[in-house]
C-alpha cells in the first residue's frame, strides 16, 4: 500500500477543508480500503469523518426522512419509520452483502461505491474508469454481469449498490455540504453519470464535496412496495437485475408506479417511458409486455451479457404481476 495522509474531522467544515483534489473521505471503508489495498485507488489523503454528528434518522418538517451519511446500513433497514414507510428500501439494503458489512457500510458509503467490473479491479487490464485512454477490457471480454442500457463505447460497467436502486424508486435527494461550506442538495436521478467518453467521472459531486444526508419525501399511501434481485447465487451476490417497485392501484387500474432498476446500467435506472406506458391502464400480461419494450428498447447485449435482456423483461413482468394482484386484492 502506498504511503498517504489521514485526517480526523470534527466538523463537516473541517473534513470539507481538508478534502479535495487526491483526497478521500472514509468511513465504514467496506469499499474504498480493498480498492486501496489493490492499488487500484491511491489517494493521497483520507479524510476521516466517523466523527461527525451524521448519525441520525429523523422526520422531515414535510413527513419524509432524513437519513444521515453515517447511518449503517443495518441500522437503516432495521428502522421503524423505515420499514413501516419505505420497506422497498430496508428489503434492498437487506439484499445486499453480508451482516458484517451492513454493520459497518454507510448511507453515504453506499451511495459511492464503485463498480465491481473484473478489469476495474485488475490494474493490469485495461479500464478507461481506472485508467482513462487504456480502453475497456469487458468489451470483447468477460462481460456477463456487464451494462445492458445506457453505456458507450468506453465503458460498459454497472453500479453495484442496491440501495442506490431503492432511493431512486423514491425519488430521493442528497444533501451535500460543499468545500466553500455551501450546501445544496441533489436529486438522486442527476448524482451519477452515464459513463459516455468520461467513465471516470462518476458523479456530479465536485472535489471536497460531502454527503451530510439523504432525504426521502413523504411517503407514499396505500402502495405496494418491493425489491426483487435476481443473482448468481442466493446471498452476498450483486445484482444482475433488481427492480424496485413503488405501485398504486386506482381501482382496477394502475394509478401510479415508480420502477427503478439494478444491474442493467451505469447507474441506478429509471425510464419516465415505462411507468407512463402503465399509469392508467388495466394490468394485463400485454400491458407488462409493452412496458418492457419499452424498457428494452435500446438494451444491448456483449456476448456474455444478453442473456440480461430476456431476463430484465421476466423480472419486470413477475414484479408488475405481483404488485397489480396484491394491490387489487387489498
Amino acid at each position: 500500500m502506498r504511503p498517504f495522509d489521514y485526517i480526523r474531522a470534527d466538523a463537516p467544515a473541517t473534513a470539507t477543508k481538508e478534502a479535495g483534489a487526491g483526497a478521500r473521505y472514509i468511513a465504514g471503508g467496506t469499499n474504498l480500503l480493498d480498492l486501496m489495498k489493490l492499488e487500484v485507488m491511491t489517494p493521497e489523503r483520507l479524510v476521516d469523518i466517523t466523527r461527525l454528528d451524521l448519525r441520525d434518522v429523523e422526520r422531515t418538517p414535510e413527513g419524509g426522512l432524513k437519513i444521515g451519511a453515517l447511518v449503517t446500513n443495518s441500522d437503516l433497514a432495521a428502522h421503524p419509520d423505515v420499514r413501516r414507510d419505505y420497506p422497498v428500501l430496508s428489503r434492498a439494503l437487506l439484499s445486499g452483502a453480508t451482516g458484517q458489512l451492513r454493520n459497518k457500510a454507510t448511507a453515504g458509503g453506499n451511495l459511492l461505491q464503485r463498480t465491481r467490473c473484473y478489469y476495474f479491479y485488475d490494474p493490469a487490464q485495461p479500464c478507461n474508469k481506472r485508467d482513462p485512454g487504456s480502453g475497456c477490457g469487458a468489451i470483447g471480454g468477460f462481460n456477463r454481469i456487464h451494462a445492458i442500457l445506457g453505456a458507450s463505447e468506453h465503458c460498459i460497467a454497472t453500479h453495484p449498490s442496491d440501495m442506490a436502486v431503492a432511493m431512486r424508486a423514491l425519488d430521493a435527494e442528497i444533501e451535500v455540504e460543499g468545500a466553500d461550506g455551501a450546501g445544496r442538495r441533489i436529486p438522486i436521478a442527476d448524482l451519477h453519470r452515464l459513463p459516455s467518453d468520461t467513465p471516470q467521472d462518476e458523479t456530479t459531486l465536485a472535489p471536497g464535496d460531502l454527503i451530510t444526508a439523504v432525504i426521502l419525501p413523504p411517503p407514499a399511501k396505500n402502495t405496494f412496495q418491493a425489491y426483487r434481485k435476481v443473482r448468481d447465487r442466493a446471498s452476498y451476490a450483486f445484482a444482475l437485475v433488481s427492480v424496485a417497485c413503488v405501485l398504486r392501484m386506482d381501482g382496477d387500474r394502475i394509478g401510479g408506479v415508480a420502477l427503478a432498476f439494478g444491474g442493467l446500467a451505469h447507474k441506478p435506472w429509471r425510464d419516465p417511458e415505462v411507468e407512463a406506458t402503465l399509469t392508467g391502464e388495466s394490468p394485463s400480461d400485454d400491458l407488462f409486455d409493452k412496458a418492457a419494450d419499452t424498457l428494452l428498447r435500446e438494451a444491448q447485449g456483449q456476448g456474455g451479457n444478453d442473456f440480461k435482456i430476456p431476463l430484465a423483461r421476466r423480472t419486470l413482468k413477475a414484479v408488475l404481476r405481483e404488485a397489480t394482484q396484491t394491490e387489487a386484492a387489498a
